[in-house]
Formats: C-alpha cells, sequence, structure tokens
C-alpha cells in the first residue's frame, strides 16, 4: 500500500504516529522507535504494510519503503512540501474513507514540484481542490456584506472567498486576471507577486 505521509505525532521513548492519505482512506498507525526502522519524515511518500496489535487499537506501522522523489533533498522545495501536506491533514482529519481525488491531487503535485515554482503548485492544487469539493465561489459577491463587487480589484479570504478590499482590510487582485484563474486553474498570467498574495491565502487553510 502507497500513501503520503501529511502528519506525525511523537508519542512516549520517540515513537511515532502517523497519518497517511492513501488512494481511499486516512489512515493512522504506530510506528515504535528503533534503529532497525526506516527514516519517515512528514511530507514521504511511503509503501508501508500495517499489523494490527492486540496491545492496542491503532494499527502498527511496518516494512516502510521510502518512495523518493528528485527534490526530497532541495531544502527549499522540500520545506514547502511539508507546509503544503499539512493542509490536507487539516482538512480530512476527520475523515477515515475518501475519494482518490485527494492522493491523486497529491501524486499529480509532486510529479510538476521539481521543474515549476511549488507556489504555483499549491496555489492551482488549491483552486482544484475547492472546485472538486464544490467551493470555488463566483467573484460577483462580497461574502462579507453580500453586496455586488463592482470595482477592478478582488480581495480574496481563506478558500480564496471574494470580498471588497475595504470589507476585508487587504489588497486584491485584478478581476479580470482572477476570472481567467477561476475558470482555467492556471497561474500562467499572474506574475510572482501575484502568485505570492494567494500563496499566504492557501496558508489559512482549505
Amino acid at each position: 500500500m502507497q500513501g503520503f505521509i501529511i502528519n506525525i505525532n511523537k508519542v512516549r521513548d520517540e515513537d511515532l504516529i502517523v497519518s497517511i492519505l492513501t488512494k481511499d482512506k486516512l489512515k493512522t498507525a504506530y510506528r515504535f522507535y528503533g534503529a532497525r526502522h526506516s527514516t519517515i519524515n512528514l511530507g514521504y511518500l511511503i509503501d508501508f504494510e500495517t499489523q494490527i496489535s492486540v496491545k492496542s487499537n491503532i494499527a502498527q506501522l511496518r516494512n516502510i519503503i521510502h518512495l523518493a522523489h528528485s527534490w526530497n533533498l532541495d531544502m527549499d522545495r522540500f520545506y514547502f512540501w511539508q507546509q503544503f501536506v499539512k493542509l490536507f491533514y487539516g482538512h480530512l482529519k476527520d475523515i477515515e474513507n475518501l475519494d482518490d481525488f485527494y492522493f491523486e491531487l497529491l501524486v499529480n503535485c509532486a510529479k510538476k514540484w521539481q521543474k515549476q515554482n511549488p507556489k504555483r503548485v499549491i496555489v492551482e492544487a488549491y483552486l482544484e481542490l475547492l472546485f472538486y469539493e464544490g467551493r470555488l465561489h463566483s467573484l460577483e459577491e462580497c461574502f462579507l456584506c453580500e453586496e455586488k463587487i463592482t470595482s477592478d480589484e478582488v480581495a480574496l479570504a481563506r478558500a480564496f472567498l471574494p470580498a471588497h478590499t475595504e470589507c476585508i482590510h487587504n489588497k486584491g487582485l485584478k478581476m479580470p486576471k482572477l476570472k481567467k484563474l477561476f475558470s482555467t486553474k492556471q497561474t500562467i498570467l499572474l506574475d510572482d507577486d501575484e502568485v505570492e498574495y494567494l500563496y499566504m491565502v492557501t496558508q489559512e487553510g482549505f
């Protein structure tokens, strides 16, 4: 079985409780500390097995193989990856059975991670997730005051909810660019400052 480690909690004696996003589940497993165990880290794609223990209601994580990506040794890229996968844990932690969309989204992002700007990959994946879940809103109405947005700039809150810049007390981006972004889910028409703005919104969570 394969999955992405999206959360790690340390417990007694360096043991770990690990949350793994697989194709159809969010699995929780116990990893005992020991020299014979493979090194694991937040964000790793691993092949693994689980074994039920009579001493615990949490399965034991066994036979771990790290399926490394070429960018895993690039500290900057790996840092952004870890911040990204943390968002999935916050969003999915109360769900056990999942559609394969979430696993496949991470697989596709991992393929792009080496050659593309990670922040652009994150923004585009964020849009795909919101669209898949039916939460990618129209840009026509402010979610705070519920009035029509007639200005040329739109501010975005968590989950890319649109707002008047004066309502949210934050700068915005040009309406035509955002409309194109929301329809194509591609950042190609945005400059780096605009991508940075959107990236910072993604860090507030899904």
